[in-house]
């Protein structure tokens, strides 16, 4: 029985130094963090905290201002190539391709040769110039010979007449045959030359009909090319004007008009901005995003934009409104999604407000509701008293 008392009163003692022991580790401070390293306490009220004499310069107090907020709308978009400047070059004619003098990206000019191709077309409609040149030159000397004769009247004025239309009629197909040759692009000094040489060049020079880049190329040598039969061996695009493609909201699309100045911003040129205007609204909503495509066209004289570039764009949709307004530091959003500034009167208590905000300019946030203007707001510092207060509220 002795036994048995000595037992019970060992596990008591036992139990008693574990609960000594917890009790102190319970009690003991907690571990340094922001708030002890902030020295604030809460206040009377749970969304109050004062700051210490040695903390007041950690956060910075402004008023809150009256500021000039533009209607302003945003939406993201890509830069593509200006499809009304820009040209699929074919062939006139079908033809091999013989030879390629342009590269994607080469700088072009009008008139510029882009390729060749060895043309049958071509090859016969030179031979059919080098046959009526030879065929009139034949009734020009007949005409003249009978004209010797019909002085002496040894052939009739029948004949006569009947060499001179048939010197007509030769030369009138001379003619037709230079026009068909011109339509190749042949000048008059190269079917005079060739008629000289009665050599027909079967090669037909395919050029650039604009001024711009080459922006796609699908032609090799040996490929076999018909008319308007797509791919066409080369695009060339005049890229001193750009497009902005955007797909906005369905609910923001009646404030884009056709004509509207935009202001367009592009992640691989920070800090530059691209005046710019609206040229086309979509007239239909897509189905399946609800949204609405916006085109806007962008000087770009430099060339500093390319396609497939992501874009913002920001156009204003109404005459500016005044709103009081903070510095974009003294709004905190917290983990909820509402929108806090911290607000003082003494610069010492701060009180944390809910407000509703709008849009931003020239680094101040807009607010709808919640604040004054004159009143006091923590600025540099507002996040820490947010996490200060976070954190007492845990303890």
């Amino acid at each position: 029985m002795y036994r048995a008392r000595v037992a019970v009163v060992g596990v008591l003692l036992a139990f008693a130094v574990i609960g000594y022991w917890l009790w102190h580790a319970g009690g003991m401070p907690p571990p340094s963090g922001e708030v002890s390293s902030a020295n604030v306490s809460s206040g009377a009220g749970s969304n109050s905290i004062d700051l210490s004499d040695s903390q007041l310069s950690s956060v910075k107090v402004a008023a809150v201002e009256e500021r000039e907020f533009p209607l302003e709308k945003e939406a993201v978009g890509s830069i593509s190539f200006n499809e009304d400047l820009s040209v699929q070059i074919f062939t006139p004619y079908p033809g091999r391709i013989i030879a390629l003098f342009a590269n994607i990206g080469d700088n072009v000019k009008k008139g510029q040769t882009l390729f060749t191709i060895d043309s049958p077309d071509l090859l016969q409609a030179e031979s059919t110039l080098i046959a009526a040149a030879g065929v009139l030159e034949l009734h020009t000397k007949n005409l003249d010979r009978l004209r010797g004769l019909y002085e002496t009247r040894a052939v009739s004025q029948r004949e006569l007449e009947q060499a001179a239309s048939d010197q007509q009629t030769a030369q009138g197909n001379l003619q037709a045959a230079r026009d068909a040759v011109r339509l190749f692009g042949k000048s008059d000094a190269d079917m005079d030359r060739i008629i000289a040489q009665r050599s027909a060049d079967p090669t037909l020079v395919v050029a650039s009909p604009i001024d711009g880049q080459i922006t796609a190329r699908n032609a090799a040598p040996g490929l076999f090319v018909q008319p308007g039969n797509a791919p066409a061996p080369y695009t060339v695009t005049n890229i001193d004007t750009m497009w902005m493609l955007a797909n906005v909201a369905e609910d923001d699309s009646p404030a884009f008009q056709v004509g509207q100045p935009v202001q367009v911003s592009v992640a691989a040129l920070p800090g530059r901005t691209f005046a710019a205007h609206i040229v086309n609204v979509a007239a239909a909503v897509d189905p399946n995003t609800r949204r609405v495509l916006v085109r806007s066209e962008i000087k770009d004289p430099r060339h500093e934009l390319r396609s497939g570039m992501f874009a913002n764009f920001v156009i204003t949709v109404g005459a500016p409104v005044r709103s009081p307004a903070v510095p974009l530091d003294g709004v905190v959003r917290l983990g909820d999604g509402t929108m806090t500034a911290w607000v003082t009167a003494d610069r010492r208590r701060f009180t944390q407000r809910t407000v509703k905000i709008g849009g931003q300019h020239n680094g101040y946030r807009q607010i709808t509701e919640g604040v004054q203007v004159g009143e006091l707001v923590a600025t540099e510092g507002a996040l820490f008293l947010s996490n200060a207060l976070a954190t007492a509220s845990s303890d």
